[in-house]
């Protein structure tokens, strides 16, 4: 499930795991992929083009 991989900085992925400990996820990895597919939905149901979906991502810091 998890075949791709992304960098994070220490201090984001400490906070990711903190968060992810609490809330009850199994992994930092299952925090992160719940929170990306949350985002994407958002995305699709705000009916954003592409254009405004990159620039989205890009200010997250999912895309450079």
């Amino acid at each position: 499930m998890f075949g791709k991989k992304i960098k994070l900085n220490d201090e984001l992925y400490d906070k990711a795991k903190k968060y992810a400990e609490t809330a009850g996820y199994s992994s930092v990895d299952e925090f992160i992929t719940h929170i990306i597919e949350k985002e994407i939905q958002n995305i699709e149901q705000d009916g954003a083009s592409l254009e405004e979906v990159e620039k989205r991502l890009k200010g997250l810091g999912y895309i450079s």
